[in-house]
């Protein structure tokens, strides 16, 4: 198969340093975008005050959420189209490719109707404060006029990724950062635009990164370019595309819903505990966010190695990969229930001390089992790559749905409060991950047979 662009096989040399390698561009670039998500907070906290930052960070929950369905959609085509590329099946791509950019722009023109739309509905539904709702709505109106952005740009990162290019991907979104903050530091102190600047600066920015990433996947990439004779939905390809790509899509928004149903407990708590959470939430998200990069890389190597019937790869990669998480875990975990403080102080004045006091108590629960949330994004990854996506959909349900249970139950206990929140986070996470491992445990043996994946993967021989 000839390749214009920048591509990696997965399937060849080291295990543990071709992950890494794969894995390192995923962190950077998601570095950068918690950068900026940390800079749009500090601009906003400091220029505009914590009404503002207490809206922005409610807003921001629900964009995760709603970004949540674009990437699940992505990420589930991405991770056919990379078992697709381990075996060598170009026709098979080309149809996953049209089945999915018909699927997914034809969900994302739904929703971003229905958001805009229903954006009191949304704002109710969040339990926004009423001396928030005004700067709220006006920046989720702004927001949501540039939800198509978030999926071109996802949509081309994810195809680049799933044939082992996570460097393009990386350069657009270092782009967009800089000229995110670049565009805050512009239309709020300087313009006066308030929360109205920073969302005109974050869908400013999008837009350039997913159009910049939409041409340069088609120049370079010409076995990408979907030609008019090319342009016939495939039933079998349509249904695959479909059954993976919902099923991520349902596993990532169940997730965030369930994120999202603890922003509004939150929010209920008034707007100090909401400025405490929308600080802590930010640097909870820095922190554990490389090993979720991480299990994004792993999953793409799962994929591509159980595509290409490289089934002993696939054992030593999952040992590799425990090993990795587990010990960068440990190591986050320390510093953050450390430095909890002072990295509270980064966004909330001095002065506001029970808004800090609050969100180092989230911190130090939270930081205190990095590893099961570490743990449990290899599990999504994993049974993604091996056509198990349905059992990331259990997991996240065992680990959100004992969030939002325990959440509601502890905080109307008196004596717990906002810690029952707190608490009820690292209990789901740990739940799922004894599930996902007992799973992985009992059938193991049948979930890495090659057999049943037929028409996918037409060229491959399953090597033991």
């Amino acid at each position: 198969m000839r390749h214009e662009g920048i591509t990696r096989d997965l399937t060849r040399g080291s295990i543990t340093g071709t992950m890494l390698r794969f894995a390192v561009p995923l962190i950077v670039g998601n570095l950068l975008q918690q950068c900026y998500n940390i800079a749009d907070s500090l601009i906003v906290g400091r220029y505009l005050g914590a009404n503002a930052l207490a809206a922005v960070g409610s807003a921001y929950t629900l964009m995760v959420f709603i970004n949540s369905i674009f990437i699940g959609l992505c990420m589930g085509s991405g991770a056919v189209i990379s078992i697709q590329f381990g075996a060598k099946n170009q026709e098979g791509i080309k149809r996953s490719l049209f089945s999915s950019l018909v699927l997914i722009g034809g969900i994302t023109l739904a929703i971003n109707i229905a958001a805009l739309v229903y954006t009191d509905s949304i704002i109710q539904l969040l339990q926004t404060p009423s001396e928030i709702e005004d700067i709220t709505r006006d920046y989720l109106l702004i927001i949501f006029a540039g939800i198509s952005s978030t999926f071109l740009y996802n949509y081309y990162a994810f195809l680049l990724r799933a044939v082992g290019n996570s460097i393009t991907p990386l350069a657009f979104l270092a782009i967009s950062t800089v000229l995110n903050i670049g565009l805050d530091l512009l239309f709020i102190p300087v313009f006066g635009w308030g929360v109205a600047g920073a969302a005109a600066a974050t869908v400013i920015s999008q837009f350039m990164a997913g159009i910049g990433i939409c041409i340069y996947t088609l120049v370079k990439f010409p076995q990408f370019r979907i030609h008019r004779q090319e342009m016939r939905l495939h039933s079998r390809s349509l249904r695959e595309i479909t059954s993976y790509s919902t099923l991520t899509c349902v596993q990532q928004s169940i997730m965030n819903f369930g994120i999202l149903l603890v922003q509004g407990l939150v929010n209920s708590f008034g707007t100090g505990v909401m400025a405490a959470f929308a600080a802590a939430v930010k640097i909870d998200s820095f922190a554990y966010m490389p090993v979720q990069d991480f299990g994004n890389a792993f999953s793409t190597f799962i994929a591509q190695n159980f595509g290409a019937g490289e089934s002993h790869r696939v054992r030593e990669g999952i040992r590799a990969a425990f090993r990795v998480t587990t010990l960068f875990c440990l190591a986050i975990s320390l510093l953050v229930f450390l430095f909890a403080r002072p990295l509270m102080c980064l966004f909330i004045n001095g002065e506001e001390t029970a808004i800090i006091a609050t969100g180092v108590e989230y911190l130090r629960v939270e930081g205190s089992f990095y590893v099961g949330i570490g743990y449990l994004f290899l599990l999504y990854g994993y049974y993604r790559a091996v056509q198990k996506p349905g059992m990331s959909v259990i997991l996240t349900f065992i680990s959100l749905g004992t969030r939002v249970l325990l959440a509601y139950t502890l905080a109307a206990i008196p004596a717990m409060g906002v810690q029952g929140i707190w608490w009820s986070i690292p209990i789901g996470w740990i739940l799922a991950d004894m599930v996902g491992i007992w799973y992985y445990l009992k059938c193991q043996g049948r979930i890495t047979r090659l057999g049943g994946l037929g028409w996918l993967l037409p060229n491959t021989r399953h090597r033991k």
